[in-house]
């Protein structure tokens, strides 16, 4: 198997995760947009081990792109943090 042919099976996945992402950008407020557009986004995941990935997500939207320390514990841990403030959400967002 070789990396042409995963990026092949890969094309269609990458490119809705983009299209998400690009959403999510343009949807945030304008400070936090400032903050993405000075400080840049980190990615968490699997996904994230990708070879290559930052750079593409970097021109890809056009601000930095860093891999997080630990990129498959990341996610687990960040969940972890976020439950704690599960009381201070409004009952639609639960």
């Amino acid at each position: 198997l070789s990396s042409y042919e995963i990026r092949n099976a890969l094309k269609e996945s990458l490119s809705h995760i983009l299209e998400a992402i690009r959403a999510t950008l343009e949807d945030c407020p304008a400070e936090l947009s400032g903050d993405i557009v000075d400080r840049g986004v980190i990615l968490t995941g699997g996904g994230a081990l990708m070879k290559g990935m930052e750079e593409w997500l970097s021109k890809e939207i056009f601000v930095p792109v860093q891999l997080a320390e630990n990129p498959l514990e990341s996610v687990a841990i960040g969940t972890g943090q976020a439950l704690k403030y599960m009381h201070k959400l409004p009952a639609a967002v639960r």
